[in-house]
C-alpha cells in the first residue's frame, strides 16, 4: 500500500510536470504566430524582397527551416509543432543555414550547465555549512558576522558582481605584479590553440576561462542561501523533537544530523532546484559579460539577429530546465520528508 501511495505521488508530479510543459510549447507555438510582427511571413516577405525567389519558394524554404507546412491549417500545423519539438526538432537556423537549432543548443548548453552547475554546488555547500554555523552562534560575533556578509551578498545583483570581479581579477594591479589573472582568462571558455580532449592542459584551460563565471554565480547565490539555511536551522532547534533528543542524552552530532539537519535541509533542497532552473534562464548576463560562449549568449546572438527557430528551441530548453528543476525538487522533499510518506501529497 505504501509503495503505490508513492508511486501515485511520483506519478501525479511527473503529469503536471507533463502537462506544464506543453502548455509552455504551445503557448511559444501560438506567441510566434499570433504577434503582429510574424516571424514566419517576414522571413517569407525577406527572401522574396532580396530577389529571386518567388512565393512558392520562399514558403518552401519556410517550411524547412521552421518544420512545418504552412499550407496546412493552423491546428493541423500545431499538432505537427508538438510533434517536433517532443522529438526535440526546432529546425534549422536563419544566421546558420543547413545547421540544425538542436546542433547549437548541444554544443552550447554544456558550457553553461559547466558553470552553473559547479557555481551553484559550491554556493549549496558554503551556504549550508554558513548558515548551520550562523544558527548555531547566533548569540555570538561569528554569526552575526556570516548573517551581514550574507545579507549584503543576497541584494547584490549577479551583474555587478561580474563587474567587481572583472576588475578586481583582470584589472587592478596588487602590489606592483599586476592583475591576479590575466585578461586572456576572463573572455572566452578556451585559449586559441588548445587542442579539445580529456587531457589535463586543456582540462587546465576551461577551469581557468571558467573560473569568473563560476565565482559570479556562487557569490550571486550563496549569501540566499546562506540566510535561508541559518533561518531553517534556527527553526529545528526551537522545536519539541529537538528539545527532546537533547533531555534523552542524544550527542550534540547525532541531534545535528539526525533531527536538525536533516529538517532544515528541506527548504534548501527546493530553493536549489529552483535556482538551478533561473540561473541557467538569466545567464545572458553573465555569459554577455565573460564573452563565455554558452546558451545565454546564443541566445542574444539569435534576438540580435531575428533568428526565430533558434530563440524557440532556446526558450523552451530553458523552460525545460526550471520545470525540470521544480519537479526534482519536488522528488527530493518527498524523499527526505517522511510526513510527504506517510499522507501521500505534498504539504
Amino acid at each position: 500500500m505504501k509503495k503505490h501511495t508513492n508511486l501515485t505521488y511520483i506519478l501525479k508530479k511527473f503529469l503536471k510536470m507533463f502537462l506544464t510543459i506543453l502548455f509552455v510549447t504551445s503557448f511559444i507555438f501560438f506567441l510566434v504566430r499570433l504577434m503582429p510582427s510574424n516571424p514566419i511571413d517576414q522571413y517569407i516577405n525577406n527572401q522574396i524582397a532580396k530577389g529571386g525567389v518567388t512565393y512558392e519558394q520562399a514558403v518552401a524554404r519556410a517550411k524547412h527551416l521552421f518544420t512545418m507546412d504552412l499550407n496546412k491549417p493552423m491546428i493541423f500545423q500545431y499538432f505537427d509543432y508538438i510533434k517536433a519539438a517532443f522529438r526535440l526538432d526546432f529546425g534549422e537556423s536563419l544566421l546558420t543555414p543547413g545547421v540544425k537549432v538542436m546542433t547549437i543548443i548541444g554544443q552550447r548548453l554544456p558550457w553553461t550547465l559547466f558553470t552553473v552547475g559547479i557555481g551553484l554546488i559550491l554556493a549549496f555547500v558554503i551556504g549550508v555549512a554558513m548558515g548551520a554555523v550562523a544558527a548555531f552562534g547566533r548569540n555570538r560575533w561569528y554569526g552575526t558576522l556570516i548573517s551581514g556578509i550574507a545579507s549584503v551578498l543576497s541584494t547584490i545583483p549577479d551583474f555587478l558582481i561580474a563587474i567587481f570581479l572583472i576588475l578586481l581579477l583582470g584589472v587592478f594591479t596588487w602590489g606592483g605584479h599586476g592583475p591576479l589573472v590575466s585578461i586572456m582568462y576572463l573572455r572566452g571558455n578556451m585559449s586559441p590553440g588548445i587542442t579539445p580532449g580529456f587531457n589535463g592542459p586543456f582540462i587546465a584551460d576551461i577551469f581557468h576561462h571558467a573560473l569568473a563565471p563560476i565565482l559570479t554565480y556562487t557569490l550571486a547565490q550563496v549569501g540566499v542561501l546562506t540566510l535561508l539555511m541559518k533561518g531553517s536551522t534556527t527553526s529545528c532547534l526551537s522545536t519539541d523533537y529537538v528539545k527532546m533528543a537533547r533531555i534523552r542524552g542524544l550527542s550534540p552530532s547525532k541531534v545535528l544530523f539526525s533531527y536538525i539537519g536533516r529538517n532544515a535541509m528541506l527548504p534548501m533542497v527546493t530553493e536549489l532546484a529552483m535556482r538551478m532552473g533561473l540561473i541557467i534562464g538569466g545567464s545572458l548576463i553573465i555569459e554577455q559579460l565573460f564573452v563565455y560562449p554558452g546558451i545565454g549568449m546564443e541566445l542574444l546572438k539569435a534576438t540580435n539577429g531575428r533568428d526565430y527557430p533558434l530563440m524557440q528551441g532556446i526558450f523552451l530548453i530553458m523552460s525545460i530546465a526550471m520545470v525540470l528543476s521544480n519537479f526534482l525538487a519536488e522528488i527530493l522533499y518527498f524523499v527526505l520528508d517522511p510526513r510527504i510518506k506517510r499522507n501521500g501529497h505534498g504539504g
